[in-house]
């Protein structure tokens, strides 16, 4: 099967990026002395999870988020539906017992897809990349496929620390621009 209607991948060639990291580099900046930890999703994350995605800045960069963030019926029946369906893997992100954010793998045709969502004033201290590798470890299939804009920095840094390379390249309508944005199509690899 191909991809999901109104998408279309070119691949571009996979892009090597500096050698990945080990696990000790995958670890929160020191300094801060935050572990970041996964749990399953419980329904008192979901407040937390509604809260950090009602930040435009957060949707603006992450562009492919929901059509109306501010919509709760909405989110309530996003993650009903998710949290129900046995080939999704949720989970709550923690940093010392508060919730800071989520990430999931999921099938999209015949590949598995990771995405993340991390409270924006918990950016920048490794929480992401942290939380996805954890979740990699989970996960025994691979190859593994994530997406990013292709101006999110920050995004594209946690796959690549995670070992992703880019091999395509798309663009879709994004909610959070309101407009069609280009993103990398990125693969983690056996």
């Amino acid at each position: 099967m191909g991809p999901p209607p109104g998408r279309r991948s070119r691949p571009v060639g996979a892009r090597r990026y500096p050698a990945r990291v080990t696990a000790e580099d995958l670890r929160p900046p020191a300094a801060t002395g935050e572990a970041v930890r996964l749990r399953l999703v419980r329904d008192d994350d979901l407040p937390h999870f509604f809260a950090f995605e009602q930040d435009a800045q957060a949707n603006w960069v992450a562009a492919f988020g929901p059509v109306d963030p501010a919509d709760r019926a909405a989110f309530e029946a996003h993650w009903r539906r998710i949290r129900a369906d046995p080939a999704i893997v949720t989970r709550t992100v923690t940093v010392d017992d508060a919730v800071v954010g989520h990430v999931a793998a999921f099938p999209v045709d015949d590949q598995t897809e990771v995405s993340y969502w991390i409270d924006r004033a918990r950016w920048g201290r490794g929480h992401a990349t942290g939380a996805l590798a954890a979740l990699l470890a989970e996960l025994p299939r691979r190859p593994v496929r994530a997406r990013a804009a292709k101006d999110n920095a920050a995004s594209l840094a946690v796959l690549r620390k995670c070992g992703f390379v880019v091999v395509g390249e798309d663009s879709g309508y994004a909610n959070g621009r309101r407009a069609v944005v280009e993103e990398w199509v990125l693969e983690l690899a056996a």
